[in-house]
């Protein structure tokens, strides 16, 4: 499978559904189209990082999946153009 675009997604959940985020990191854990899901602090609640063959791919996605999780309310897509940089190496510096 061709999955060379790279795909960042800002998730805003509706804060006021109960048990909101228990509900959406149970269901995003079953996405094997999801590479990685962070919860973070700022203007919206998750990061997510996918990797998909085409925007069309991404589009059917978006609108069969991700915005029928539960609680999302809102999204924001970025495309990477170029990765600069990437790597899984962890430096650990000593004294």
């Amino acid at each position: 499978m061709d999955a060379s675009l790279l795909v960042f997604v800002e998730i805003t959940l509706n804060r006021g559904a109960p048990d909101v985020f228990e509900q959406f990191n149970t269901a995003v854990q079953k996405l094997d189209d999801i590479q990685e899901c962070h919860l973070v602090s700022g203007d919206f609640d998750y990061l997510l990082k996918t990797r998909i063959s085409d925007m069309g791919a991404y589009r059917r996605l978006l609108g069969d999946t991700l915005l029928r999780l539960p609680g999302v309310n809102d999204t924001r897509t970025y495309v990477v153009m170029e990765e600069v940089k990437q790597t899984n190496q962890l430096v650990i510096k000593t004294r």
